[in-house]
Order: structure tokens, then C-alpha cells, then sequence
């Protein structure tokens, strides 16, 4: 079969998709489907497709007929991405005798110089006649493009068709360059007791194609691919309507995941980023949250490690009180939803009403029913001091003990109610022999204290830990 012939008598365009639809996830990863008309003749045709996404991946592409799935096959399938440059074209006349056309000494007069192109990389080097030319000045002129460059990245297909006519085809392909992320906006009330939640989408499109009209779904959860992950998202549910009556965001579940359609068409131009809103919520319940944790970053080592036994293991202490926003993600609070990993804003009104950035964080994948917090940054008027007053320690006997005494000042003018952070890293064997205020174990080597400041007044912590081994 001479499928070369075939090719170029049956060469066909495929025409502008009829349907679009663009799943987006969230690392770098587009699933492109869409439906275009073919018209096929009995026997073998070439079609091909030109305005595809340049980052596309070759192994994914897949086609089928939608009008007769069993009477049309595919042979072949490219993707051509040789897309024309100066350097590429010239590429293709080495060896060939090219025009130069360039302006005479008087600077008026055209002058036209052939000559054989020996190489255009690096400067063009022209042989005319005996002599050889190196970069000589002008403008080439090419009588013709050369064949198999393109315009634009394409998909090309060998088809076997038993059914001539107008078929209606599938296309879909993986491409790079396409992903989406989550932000939200939070502005809470005077009294820091509740607040208003945005929740936005930005989908990102550096694809190196535009897709117009289309139906755009974005696919949250923990998506396995080899030899990369696709990154993971969760997806938002609540102010997520059971149908898109006003062109919103719909949430179901697919597989293991969540797929969220939005309810309209929209276009994704090529090196855009395009935000739509995915969520709101209204009188949100929040608490502000103080935090004093004198050794917070600390690297701790193994236990068992040399330093565990070093007298001073552990005695660094910072003075930051740490402020956290924290709200309940239930339904109970007007919530209740998948909060995707991204980014919180929040936002406060000043007294003359205008809105203050109060700080920003990175929140993690949040489940339904889960805590959110938000660190805002530290506080000016707390400050937290903390030392260790006594340490004794029996090798032999295999034990250490020691006190620490934590100082909380409130220079506000009004009480705080300050959580005590403190971390029994010395060894997983420990014992609280004595402490100045109620504490709760937080895990197996932390501890907390809630501790209540006065205004401008100071509170003070005192715990003896006991360690055996």
C-alpha cells in the first residue's frame, strides 16, 4: 500500500472543535478533549489536527470516531512540533543556490547576489562562483516553504475508513502546562469572632495553545502517574451548588477524588491566568489563638544521640508570641467542605473603615470536619520568656530532671489567653513530677499549658519533667 499517495490525495483539515472540554489538575498536567467534524473517503485518509497544545505528550494522544467507532481504525498517529524558524528554513537549502537581495554602495540601487548556501548556523557562509562569502549582508529570498515545516504543533493521523462521509471524531490528549490552585480571602469582624470566606480558583494556561468555549472541570485528589505525581488537591463542596443554575462551580465525586465542573463556558487563552470563584461562606466562626513555644524550629536529634545527653540540650529561647486564626471546617459553621491546599489572605477595617492586610498563610489539604489554622504572624504586645531553673542528672541511675520556668507578659490593654508550647525531647520515657498549672498532652513528647494573662500583668509556668530510661 502506497500510503505515501494515499497521504497526499486525502490529505484533510480537521475543522474548529464543536466541543471542548479542558480538566485541569493541579501540577502541571491538562487533559485536553474535544470533538471535531472529519470528513473521511473509503480507504486510508490522513487528517490532521494544527491547533493543539504545545506541551502536549505524544504517548497519551488518542482518536476515535464517534459516528461509526468500529468502521474507522487508525494506522498511524504524529505529532509534528518542527515548527518554522529563519534558522530551520535555511536549514533546508544548504546545499541549494539562494537569492540575497541588498542595497548597492549609493544606498538606493538593489543588487540581487546567488551563491549556494554552505551553512546558516552561526552565520551564513554563500559559495559564488570559486569564492566563499562569510556572513554576506542582505535579505534571502526562498522561492518556496520547505515541505514538513509547520505553523503550529499538530497531530496527524492515518486512517482507515469503511465508512465514508462525515464522521464525527474524538480527540483527547495529556499536555504539560495547565494547572490551578486555591486561594481564599478571609476579612473578619471588628471583634475577631467571625468572618466572611471567598474561596477563588487560578487556572493557569501555558499550554501553548488557547482553548476557546470550553467546558472546564478541575480534578482534585491524589492523582498516581509515572514517573511524576500530578500533585494533589482536595476540592470545595459547600457554597458549591448541587446544580450550576447561575454558571458556578459543581462538586462530584469521581473515583477516588473530586471533579468540579463549572456550570458555563469560558476560555483559557495561551500565558494567562484566569481566577473564578469556587466557594463562599458568610459569618464564619473564627478564634484568635495566641502561642508562645520558646523553642519553636528547633532541630531536635534521635533520642539516644550524644546531645540528648548534653546538659544544654534543649535550653534555646525565643520571645515570639505566635497569632493564629482557626475556625472549625463544618457545616455547623457554615462550612463543612474539602478545603484544597493553597493560600489564605486576611484580611481586618481599620477605624476608617478601610481594609488591612492582617496577614497571610499556606494552608494544607483540610477534610471536612477538620480545624483550619491560620498563622497571621507575632504578636507586639506579648512577649514570652523562658529558662530552665534546676537540672539534675544520674547516669547510673538513669535519669534526668529538670524545671523550666515560662513567663508570659501582656503589655495589651486586655486579657489574653495564651497556649504554653512545650516539648519533651530528651527522651520518650519522661514524667510530669510537678507543674504550676493544668497541662494537656498534645502527643507523646508535647505538652500544653493555657494560661490567662491580665493586661499589663505577667503569668508564670513552672513544670519538673523526670526522664528514665
Amino acid at each position: 500500500m502506497k500510503t505515501s499517495l494515499a497521504f497526499l490525495s486525502c490529505l484533510a483539515f480537521a475543522a474548529p472543535a464543536s466541543a471542548l472540554e479542558v480538566t485541569v489538575y493541579n501540577s502541571n498536567l491538562g487533559l485536553i478533549k474535544e470533538t471535531r467534524p472529519f470528513t473521511l473517503k473509503n480507504g486510508v485518509n490522513a487528517v490532521q489536527v494544527a491547533d493543539v497544545a504545545a506541551q502536549i505528550d505524544p504517548t497519551s494522544v488518542h482518536f476515535k470516531s464517534l459516528t461509526a467507532p468500529d468502521a474507522v481504525s487508525v494506522l498511524e498517529q504524529d505529532f509534528r512540533y518542527d515548527l518554522i524558524s529563519q534558522e530551520k528554513i535555511l536549514q533546508r537549502y544548504l546545499g541549494k543556490e539562494i537569492e540575497l537581495q541588498r542595497y548597492g554602495r549609493d544606498g538606493d540601487r538593489k543588487e540581487i547576489v546567488k551563491g549556494t548556501l554552505l551553512s546558516a548556523a552561526g552565520g551564513r557562509v554563500l559559495k559564488v562562483g570559486d569564492k566563499l562569502i562569510l556572513n554576506p549582508q542582505g535579505e534571502a529570498i526562498l522561492p518556496e516553504l520547505p515541505e514538513g515545516l509547520l505553523t503550529k504543533p499538530t497531530l496527524m493521523w492515518l486512517l482507515n475508513a469503511r465508512k465514508a462521509g462525515e464522521h464525527q471524531g474524538e480527540i483527547s490528549y495529556l499536555t504539560g502546562g495547565l494547572s490551578w490552585s486555591a486561594d481564599y480571602v478571609l476579612v473578619v469582624d471588628k471583634d475577631d469572632a467571625k468572618a466572611d470566606l471567598n474561596a477563588w480558583v487560578t487556572v493557569s494556561n501555558n499550554s501553548g495553545a488557547t482553548y476557546k468555549d470550553a467546558k472546564l472541570k478541575l480534578v482534585a485528589g491524589d492523582v498516581h502517574r509515572a514517573p511524576a505525581a500530578a500533585g494533589r488537591v482536595y476540592g470545595l463542596a459547600k457554597a458549591l451548588r448541587a446544580e450550576a443554575g447561575d454558571g458556578g462551580m459543581v462538586e462530584k465525586s469521581f473515583f477516588e477524588y473530586h471533579l468540579y465542573s463549572l456550570g458555563r463556558p469560558t476560555t483559557l487563552a495561551e500565558s494567562s491566568a484566569k481566577q473564578v470563584e469556587m466557594a463562599s461562606a458568610a459569618g464564619v466562626p473564627v478564634r484568635k489563638i495566641f502561642s508562645y513555644d520558646g523553642v519553636e524550629g528547633v532541630q531536635w536529634s534521635d533520642f539516644g544521640d550524644a546531645s540528648s545527653w548534653d546538659p544544654n540540650y534543649g535550653l534555646s529561647s525565643g520571645k515570639k508570641v505566635s497569632v493564629h486564626f482557626e475556625f472549625d471546617n463544618k457545616q455547623a459553621s457554615g462550612l463543612g467542605i474539602p478545603l484544597p491546599k493553597g493560600r489564605v489572605r486576611v484580611y481586618k477595617k481599620d477605624d476608617d473603615g478601610s481594609l488591612q492586610l492582617a496577614g497571610e498563610d499556606a494552608v494544607d489539604h483540610t477534610p471536612k470536619d477538620e480545624k483550619v489554622r491560620v498563622k497571621m504572624g507575632e504578636s507586639f504586645d506579648l512577649v514570652g520568656e523562658r529558662k530552665r531553673v534546676d537540672y539534675a542528672s544520674d547516669l547510673k541511675g538513669r535519669r534526668f530532671e529538670e524545671t523550666f520556668e515560662i513567663r508570659i507578659r501582656n503589655h495589651k490593654d486586655a486579657d489574653a489567653a495564651v497556649t504554653v508550647v512545650e516539648h519533651l525531647y530528651r527522651w520518650t520515657n519522661w514524667r510530669i513530677s510537678g507543674a504550676s498549672a493544668k497541662w494537656e498532652k498534645r502527643d507523646a513528647q508535647t505538652i500544653e499549658f493555657p494560661v490567662a494573662v491580665k493586661k499589663d500583668g505577667e503569668a508564670v509556668v513552672t513544670y519538673t519533667v523526670k526522664y528514665s530510661w
